[in-house]
């Protein structure tokens, strides 16, 4: 193509708001959003996070309100996080298999509310179970065991499936663990529920906020870099990701967001499978505190990093702005 001036000025198209409209390229709508959750217990509770402004701890009824408003706004679709009390925590994180721990009351309180009108995704992962803080169980040297780890987050996976869970996620990073647990959701004759896998999940700096909403911060006894992805890595990501889709992935997750487009492009180039990136906690209080100190506005902010998103390739986002960011979109 050989194209000059004048005949071609490309600041035709964007002379008036229509003509910019019409030739947009990336469209951002509210079903592309998923809204992370922070359930606690008790009942009308609702705890502000302190590190994350605007986002609150949830009892179950606050919970199921919450995802009213999703259908309201019409967002899809929900993720859940517990933060369990500290008396339920154990070395072996065994609440996470119990059929009335806080995030199955959550699933069936959703479920009540909103019947199938809206999905429920749950977190697979033994951190907010645990007393060490860790994702899974720990040997005598303090290594996270891997399949002796995996068997018990095939149990957990089967006790969400059973309360209602839609999207089984599994955040843990361990090997072989979506596969465990497609055959066994297949076994359990729930073939419907999906998978959608942490597949590139980094060891990152931008988790803090969240640890401290599910109350693991704290308990975390060394770091995850034994089985959360090296920041530097970005063929190894490519490499999770094709294993996860090979063991029975619907749908893949790379976490953090912002940090790591390249990750999704390519992932999303390489596989042509649906990518959705976790804007994190860090992510989304780093937005909030430069609007605070007077950086931009927050809403423009906030819509220009969504957008990265879904321009880099994701079907979608979850993102703790996704009512603020529903609201602005329906307008």
């Amino acid at each position: 193509m050989n194209r000059n001036y004048p005949h071609t000025r490309l600041r035709r198209t964007r002379a008036s708001n229509w003509s910019r409209a019409m030739h947009r390229e990336t469209i951002l709508t509210p079903a592309d959003l998923i809204w992370p959750l922070f359930v606690t217990e008790g009942s009308g509770v609702e705890d502000p996070v302190a590190a994350l402004p605007g986002v609150s701890r949830w009892s179950t009824d606050g919970i199921a309100a919450c995802a009213k408003q999703a259908v309201s706004l019409g967002i899809p679709c929900i993720a859940l996080f517990p933060n369990t009390p500290a008396g339920k925590r154990s070395d072996n994180g065994a609440e996470a298999l119990n059929p009335d721990n806080l995030m199955c009351r959550a699933i069936k309180a959703i479920r009540d509310a909103c019947g199938e009108d809206i999905g429920i995704l749950t977190d697979v992962a033994l951190d907010p179970y645990t007393t060490h803080g860790q994702d899974g169980l720990v040997d005598a040297a303090g290594y996270v065991t891997n399949d002796d780890t995996v068997a018990v987050l095939v149990d957990q996976a089967l006790n969400q499936a059973e309360a209602g869970a839609d999207i089984i996620a599994p955040s843990d990073m361990m090997d072989g663990r979506v596969k465990a647990i497609r055959m066994a959701l297949e076994m359990a004759d729930r073939p419907n529920v999906q998978i959608m896998a942490y597949a590139a999940k980094y060891a990152s700096a931008f988790y803090g906020p969240f640890r401290e909403a599910v109350g693991s911060g704290d308990r975390l006894v060394g770091d995850k870099k034994t089985y959360q992805m090296d920041p530097a890595n970005a063929d190894e990501a490519l490499a999770e990701i094709a294993l996860d889709i090979e063991e029975g992935a619907d749908s893949v997750m790379v976490k953090p967001g912002l940090a790591y487009l390249d990750i999704i492009w390519r992932a999303k180039q390489a596989f042509n499978v649906p990518v959705f990136a976790y804007q994190v906690s860090g992510e989304y209080a780093l937005i909030e505190a430069g609007a605070a100190a007077g950086v931009g506005d927050r809403d423009a902010l906030m819509m220009e990093k969504l957008l990265a998103f879904k321009r880099a390739g994701c079907s979608g986002i979850l993102t703790y702005h996704a009512p603020l960011a529903a609201r602005l979109l329906g307008a």
